[in-house]
């Protein structure tokens, strides 16, 4: 069973997205101002629409703290939806103008986008029931529970971040790939690159298909650095971390491939040049000269950085629709289009960070138990130190 849950609920347009986490433990000092940063972090990056210009993104606290320090119960919080106003008589929870909705209503699916298979699902004939919860809109409160878990995970010494491996067919040059590649990002950048030398080609291919009408998609690589060796377990197929890790990274929207470590490239190698061979000093203890297995052998963390890369296909929402069908008149129809993005691509890399940190903070939690935060420290103490003596 699962140590943090996250639940989240709210529409792109509705009032404001909530989220309740369970399971951290008391006493965890919680910095606001940081989650507003990766928040912030997340809005940002070139090719992105209008909506982030409208919101400001902020959250609000609700329960579960007491002066910014868990209190060992769920955590309650809000985020405010900025452009509600203009969607209020669309979009309000219970009383909606039948003229206004009219006009807002969705009949032709955007081909790669929840729009038809959820509308087939629930039975929606507007489908913009759908559309309003399927939104990437709802990562901003994921990203708020991750950077709570962030926090959880600094106080242990575990790092988490991200960097473009590219946008569109631009690409930084290849190699393997390291959590000092991520260190070396700039935050300040638009593209959020691992090497801001193809920046310049990046902006003009997001330029180039802004120009067209279209999107694109684009990798990342999500890494953590002090996990230690344990996490995980390989007596289930439901305890892999690997496993949790993928199914988290799979759940952002447009992801729909993902890498631990060299994954990919390693189907294509012969087997001694695709593991991490295993050494020993008596100064250092066991320790490995590469990373290919991402940190991770038989769903099981081995002490080594954490790597995953995400693979996000291009948005599906185009400014002139992709060819669909009018679910009402069965008619041939473009695509409605919906206010979005020409990549998203830095932002998914912020997400990514806030899913890696959640699972692994659970990960952690399992592992060591304790419900405050001083007996969460004197476990992981005394697990990383039984390690050493190993």
């Amino acid at each position: 069973m699962p140590r943090l849950t996250l639940q989240t609920a709210g529409e792109s347009h509705g009032p404001l997205l909530t989220g309740l986490v369970t399971g951290l433990p008391a006493g965890l000092r919680i910095d606001a101002a940081a989650v507003n940063a990766d928040l912030a972090r997340r809005q940002h990056g070139y090719g992105r629409g209008g909506r982030m210009k409208i919101e400001k993104d902020e959250v609000r606290f609700t329960g579960g703290l007491r002066g910014g320090e868990t209190l060992g119960g769920p955590i309650a919080f809000e985020i405010a939806n900025r452009d509600h106003g203009v969607w209020e008589k669309v979009m309000a929870p219970m009383d909606v103008d039948p003229d206004a909705a009219a006009k807002r209503r969705l009949t032709s699916p955007r081909p790669g986008h929840a729009d038809l298979a959820g509308g087939l699902k629930y039975g929606r004939r507007d489908l913009r029931d759908i559309l309003e919860r399927a939104s990437a809109r709802e990562t901003a409160a994921r990203v708020a529970a991750g950077a709570l878990c962030r926090q959880l995970l600094l106080a242990l010494g575990v790092r988490v971040k991200s960097g473009v491996l590219s946008v569109g067919e631009i690409a930084v040059p290849e190699g393997p790939r390291s959590f000092e590649d991520l260190e070396k990002v700039d935050e300040t950048s638009p593209f959020r690159l691992v090497d801001r030398g193809v920046e310049a080609a990046a902006k003009d291919a997001v330029d180039a298909a802004a120009k067209a009408g279209d999107t694109l998609g684009g990798t990342i690589l999500v890494g953590a650095r002090g996990v230690p060796a344990g996490l995980g377990s390989h007596v289930s197929w439901t305890e892999k971390l690997d496993g949790r890790i993928a199914r988290a990274m799979m759940s952002i929207p447009s992801v729909k491939a993902v890498s631990l470590g060299e994954g990919v490239a390693n189907a294509f190698r012969r087997g001694s040049a695709a593991h991490d061979a295993i050494y020993h000093e008596p100064e250092r203890g066991l320790f490995r000269t590469s990373n290919r297995a991402g940190g991770l052998e038989g769903g099981i963390t081995n002490g080594e950085d954490v790597l995953v890369t995400l693979f996000q296909k291009p948005i599906s929402t185009l400014r002139d629709g992709l060819p669909s069908v009018d679910i009402e008149t069965k008619q041939s129809h473009r695509a409605q289009y919906e206010r979005s993005d020409v990549t998203a691509v830095p932002a998914c890399g912020v997400i990514g960070e806030a899913m890696l940190a959640f699972v692994l903070a659970d990960a952690l939690l399992e592992k060591t138990g304790g419900d405050s935060m001083e007996e969460v420290k004197r476990n992981f103490e005394g697990f990383v130190k039984a390690q050493k003596q190993f």
